[in-house]
């Protein structure tokens, strides 16, 4: 393997695979992602049946089917140049306008299902988002990244918790002995405690979204002063390229991921230390006069010379809590300078060496490229 491969398998690893320079979704995220969306294609060829058909008349609507979407296939081929029934090596706007419209069109077609049409569509513009996400945004290599970086996430996430916890405790435990708190979250359904879940996770994407991108264009400029730094001492090394918008969208959604795993190990840790306080503390008689019951036991522990009892009402409020709390620090993480500091030390360490290896591979490409000319 070449110098420059390395470097790409590199920025790969790392959850960045738009800093390899040819980078194209037709060739580097939905082609690679082609066995699966021929699976689900060749699978929605199904839309062509119905149960109150016989089964001969099924066995020719799949074979209608079929003849159709080999005729789509080939007619896309050929507007390429290509084979008719060649396996094409980039998936561009034919092909993918082909994977959401054929197999849509079927149940139309074969059974007038205007509603099952629509929702195939739908589904099918859905994989064609998580696959650009996953395959071109490297959403497996960011989580590979991360999970590889999990102590130390932790242990930064521990650390800035144990900062906040002055400030924090006291607002969650105001909030976890009051009656009101136990009497709107106690006895919610649990359609209701998701939609309140996704509510709070919108707030803090929306947040993440306005703080990370101002994050990503700092740390871009702490690289190139630190690159010009070693040029003006002689070090050598290539002079800094700045991002192109995809490539900051890049490392923007790296740090989003890592940012959210310390807020989900915070969420965690808050919910789970107040169920235990809870357990310890909110006896039956103080629950039925907060909310009116004694609580829908899920769990007795063995007797340890204490009542202790989990109850549903006791989660939902801990899950509450811990939900807010974690919407806490993640704004405080990315507004409070020594939050930020502790953050985002070992993240610009990692991020500032990709970019100067980046450095170094445009100025490979720049010479091989010199040489080919």
């Amino acid at each position: 393997m070449d110098q420059i491969a390395r470097y790409e398998r590199r920025f790969r690893r790392a959850g960045l695979p738009l800093l390899i320079e040819d980078w194209s979704a037709r060739t580097d995220a939905f082609n690679r992602a082609y066995p699966l969306l021929a699976l689900i294609f060749v699978v929605e060829l199904l839309g062509a049946l119905n149960l109150d058909w016989s089964p001969l008349a099924n066995v020719g609507a799949i074979a209608g089917a079929l003849a159709f979407a080999i005729a789509a296939v080939a007619l896309s081929n050929r507007l390429r140049r290509r084979p008719w029934l060649a396996v094409p090596e980039d998936l561009g706007p034919a092909e993918l306008t082909g994977f959401v419209l054929v197999p849509a069109l079927l149940p139309l077609i074969f059974n007038g299902q205007l509603v099952s049409a629509l929702v195939t569509a739908g589904v099918n513009l859905a994989v064609l988002g998580v696959v650009a996400l996953g395959f071109g945004f490297g959403i497996g290599s960011i989580l590979l990244w991360t999970l590889r970086h999990l102590a130390g996430q932790l242990a930064v996430s521990l650390m800035l918790l144990a900062r906040a916890v002055p400030l924090l405790l006291l607002f969650a435990l105001v909030l976890f002995v009051n009656a009101e708190m136990w009497q709107v979250f106690g006895h919610m359904r649990d359609d209701s405690m998701i939609a309140v879940g996704i509510l709070l996770s919108v707030v803090v994407l929306a947040f993440l979204g306005v703080r990370i991108p101002r994050e990503v264009r700092t740390l871009e400029a702490g690289v190139a002063a630190d690159l010009a730094k070693s040029d003006d001492a002689g070090e050598g090394g290539a002079p800094f390229v700045p991002l192109r918008r995809a490539q900051r969208a890049n490392v923007g959604l790296v740090m989003l991921i890592s940012h959210g795993l310390q807020v989900l190990v915070v969420t965690a840790a808050i919910s789970a230390f107040f169920v235990a306080l809870g357990m310890l503390i909110i006896d039956r008689e103080t629950m039925e006069s907060w909310i009116g019951t004694t609580g829908s036991v899920v769990w007795v522990p063995p007797d340890v010379g204490a009542p202790l009892l989990l109850t549903e009402e006791l989660l939902r409020v801990a899950l509450a809590i811990g939900g807010l709390s974690g919407v806490y620090f993640a704004i405080s993480v990315l507004t409070d300078a020594a939050y930020r500091e502790e953050f985002l030390d070992e993240l610009t360490e990692n991020m500032g060496q990709t970019f100067a290896a980046r450095s170094e591979y445009l100025a490979l490409l720049a010479a091989k490229t010199e040489d080919q000319s």
